[in-house]
């Protein structure tokens, strides 16, 4: 009897911690749209950036770059006169950002308070992606039709070094410890820059990836996450280069992003939709979500503070991940909020 009485307590504990945990799954949020941001005009768009401490929002519109307030959506400035613009760099500690473009060669830099061109440099073929190592004061452009990389006294605002790349390189990201990484889009491979050097002191095959682009780094793990041409989000070793896993994506995936605090991946995609990824107690990474967004959402921005993903949005005359690229139906334009 008293066997029975220590099982039936054992058991009613058991029971009252699987309903816990149970409850604990099902009241767990999802990720989900929570704001939709109007954006007047027309015309495509490329790489956003927010600013965490002003809660400015840049967004690159073709031919100049768009400012909102990054939780109101109000417009707060513009920043013309940036033909084929691409991304937008900040420098926080120097007062400026820095605008990549590609129509003409150049990095425009832009005072941060007013918002006003200060300096133009010319940089390599169709300037792209952008890096700003703050031990350095040193900005790296990635020159997509030069094949080549530029380095740029950011406090000098000159021109210091050009790094000859294996390909054509695309996004840049930094792991504090003196390397930038870099994905060659046209030769499936990723290269490593020694910032302090200003050049490249090794290069990896990320097969089975083809054509990477989008980049991101979880800098306490050593991990890379690059988003592949052929629906793959390529995780690969930081020190060694080894791929690791490959986790499914959507079609013409253009941004990746990787939130340090709660240990999300995201990767959006042009045919509309927002994978989320996390690793697991066993150490492998595993879809978590799917949230839709919208055709054409290939880029996207993290809000590392709030932890909200900012996407972009528009309704267009043909099939956004068709090539050449349909044009932006004009009021379409909006910026999608997403969070928990």
């Amino acid at each position: 009897m008293r066997l029975f009485n220590k099982l039936s307590i054992v058991m009613a504990f058991l029971l009252i911690a699987v309903v816990a945990s149970y409850g604990a799954d099902k009241s767990t949020k999802t990720f989900k749209v929570i704001n939709k941001i109007a954006v007047e005009g027309a015309g495509r768009w490329d790489y956003l950036v927010i600013d965490p401490e002003t809660r400015r929002l840049f967004m690159s519109r073709a031919t100049h770059v768009s400012v909102l307030d990054a939780d109101s959506g109000a417009v707060v400035g513009d920043i013309p006169n940036t033909p084929g613009v691409h991304g937008i760099t900040l420098a926080p500690e120097l007062g400026v950002g820095f605008i990549s473009a590609g129509g003409d060669d150049s990095v425009i830099a832009f005072d941060l308070k007013s918002l006003q061109p200060v300096a133009k440099i010319p940089a390599g073929g169709n300037p792209d992606s952008m890096l700003y190592d703050s031990a350095t004061k040193s900005l790296f452009v990635q020159n997509g039709k030069g094949n080549t990389t530029t380095v740029i006294d950011a406090a000098a605002r000159k021109v210091v070094a050009t790094i000859p790349m294996v390909g054509r390189p695309e996004f840049i990201v930094a792991d504090n410890k003196g390397n930038a990484y870099v994905n060659i889009e046209d030769k499936s491979m990723l290269a490593v820059i020694d910032i302090a050097g200003k050049k490249v002191k090794k290069t990896w095959q990320l097969k089975p990836c083809e054509e990477p682009t989008g980049l991101a780094i979880d800098n306490a793990s050593r991990t890379l996450f690059s988003a592949c041409a052929n629906k793959m989000l390529a995780v690969v070793n930081a020190d060694s280069g080894k791929v690791l896993q490959t986790l499914p994506i959507g079609e013409d995936t253009d941004a990746v992003a990787f939130d340090p605090k709660t240990g999300f991946i995201f990767a959006s995609s042009g045919d509309g939709k927002l994978s989320i990824f996390k690793k697991g107690s066993a150490g492998k990474y595993a879809t978590v979500q799917e949230v839709e967004s919208m055709p054409g959402s290939k880029t996207m921005t993290l809000d590392s503070g709030k932890h909200l993903i900012y996407v972009p949005s528009a309704k267009f005359t043909g099939s956004p991940t068709g090539h050449p690229r349909p044009a932006v139906v004009p009021g379409s334009i909006s910026i999608l909020v997403i969070g928990e």
